[in-house]
């Protein structure tokens, strides 16, 4: 297999790669307190583990390279707890769109935003927003847990799917860092199961709320129920669907203009 980490390749074999026309992922995430039981890396380690088997995955279609997961998101809700590192809003997206330009810069023409932090959804969709009309690349925003949706949730028991620190999570965490998940006392940290509740106001508004609202030791789910056979099925689903989205050509067709033409970016081929 290929290498496919950008920071293990070198310079020629980059270049190579954009001549080859690879579609490069840029995982995004977070460093940010995921309860007693799992380290502050969570979602940043995540984030890599299902990059890299899309990559892997989706090599069959055409080249993939992944870059460094910029560890450093928008986390200010998990602040209270202690052990959380959160950028500003102008700044996190200063950082992405400085990245995106290099790596156009480069000569690559297809970049996959692929996220693993929910703080970082809205921002990371509005990025693309502003790039994407002037960017001579197609740029593709995706989470892996709504991308994989039901092919991830399905593994869990209690959860109606991934929430914070919880099954789903800790699953994972058992498989790709085992020594850092503190199994000791996971009876006693099940908290609340809705986790997107804490944003809700009346039937469909938003409001701004701090994680703790809704969770006293930060976590939201159930980790009892976690286990490493539960965390390699929903790794394989989440880099599944991200690896599906790469092959797909409909992702990365130009845009089309009045006519039916196409007028920028270069064809899945």
């Amino acid at each position: 297999m290929p290498e496919t980490d950008w920071s293990r390749l070198k310079a020629h074999e980059l270049r190579a790669l954009a001549a080859q026309d690879a579609v490069v992922i840029l995982p995004i995430a977070s460093i940010e307190q995921h309860g007693p039981h799992l380290p502050t890396m969570t979602d940043t380690r995540l984030g890599y583990e299902i990059a890299m088997r899309a990559a892997r995955k989706a090599w069959d279609t055409r080249p993939v390279v992944v870059t460094p997961v910029v560890w450093s998101g928008l986390s200010e809700h998990h602040m209270p707890y202690g052990g959380t590192l959160t950028l500003s809003q102008s700044t996190f997206r200063a950082v992405i769109r400085d990245l995106v330009e290099a790596i156009t810069r480069h000569g690559f023409r297809h970049i996959l935003i692929s996220n693993s932090h929910g703080g970082n959804q809205i921002a990371m969709q509005q990025i693309c927003d502003e790039l994407a009309p002037t960017s001579p690349a197609t740029l593709v925003a995706t989470t892996y847990v709504t991308e994989a949706g039901d092919d991830l949730a399905r593994h869990c028991q209690d959860q109606p799917g991934v929430m914070h620190a919880g099954e789903a999570e800790t699953s994972m965490m058992m498989v790709c860092e085992p020594d850092l998940v503190d199994t000791s006392d996971l009876g006693n940290l099940t908290q609340a199961m809705d986790g997107a509740r804490f944003l809700k106001a009346g039937k469909a508004s938003y409001r701004w709320r701090p994680f703790q609202h809704i969770t006293a030791n930060g976590i939201v789910g159930n980790p009892t129920r976690a286990s490493a056979a539960k965390g390699e099925a929903m790794l394989e689903a989440g880099a599944e669907a991200v690896a599906a989205l790469i092959r797909d050509p409909e992702t990365w067709a130009p845009v089309r203009d009045v006519r039916g033409e196409g007028t920028q970016g270069v064809p899945f081929r």
